[in-house]
């Protein structure tokens, strides 16, 4: 039995090395090769009545990238096979293609073993994420639930505000009509609250936190 297979990627040296590693495995078939999402869904629409096992999807392509193509033809077919390949490991990309229902995902860095492995286990209907994606995925999960549990006072709040406005910690005693020591054991005390290293690490978490609007 032989499985068909979509590869969509549109770094030809990487869609060559995919299609070089299928030509020694007899169990895939290529029907496709695609430097889009928008050729994905216009081939599956024009041959809706073939048998396709498993679409392989770069995230980052032109006119519809992985993303978009794998909640398209999910709304589609719920079960269609997907499996992201992709250098992205961007904890928020991540987030979203499993929310998108993405049946794997594995960086362009992993060895053909891994590769094959992945494909077999999505065909077999369990899902796959490499050991990479899984860790970055779980410090994201347990970062997120840690930052929600941090309570900041209003005048925490506003402290860590200026600091990532860039004033002085003379100008915010000011500002706050504090002295220049309480400042201090605010900055301070921010830092190991929040578990960051310094002053740019308070800046992050008050642009994250929207502080600054």
């Amino acid at each position: 039995m032989k499985y068909n297979l979509i590869i969509a990627d549109d770094h030809k040296m990487f869609l060559d090395g995919l299609l070089s590693i299928f030509e020694s495995e007899e169990a895939y078939n290529i029907l496709l090769t695609a430097k889009n999402g928008t050729q994905v869904v216009k081939y599956i629409d024009i041959n809706s009545n073939e048998q396709i096992d498993l679409v392989i999807t770069d995230i980052t392509m032109p006119e519809m990238d992985g993303i978009t193509l794998t909640k398209t033809l999910k709304e589609k077919n719920s079960n269609l096979k997907i499996l992201a390949v992709s250098m992205h490991t961007n904890p928020d990309m991540i987030d979203t293609l499993i929310e998108s229902d993405v049946d794997g995902y594995v960086p362009k860095n992993a060895e053909k073993k891994e590769l094959l492995k992945a494909i077999e286990t999505i065909l077999k209907g369990d899902k796959y994420f490499s050991r990479e994606i899984t860790d970055i995925y779980m410090e994201n999960k347990f970062s997120k639930k840690k930052e929600e549990n941090i309570k900041l006072t209003q005048r925490e709040i506003d402290v860590i505000t200026l600091i990532a406005k860039e004033f002085t910690t003379q100008e915010i005693a000011d500002s706050l009509f504090l002295s220049k020591h309480t400042i201090e054991s605010y900055r301070k005390n921010l830092i190991a609250k929040l578990g960051v290293r310094n002053l740019a690490g308070l800046t992050k978490y008050a642009i994250k936190m929207k502080y600054l609007d």
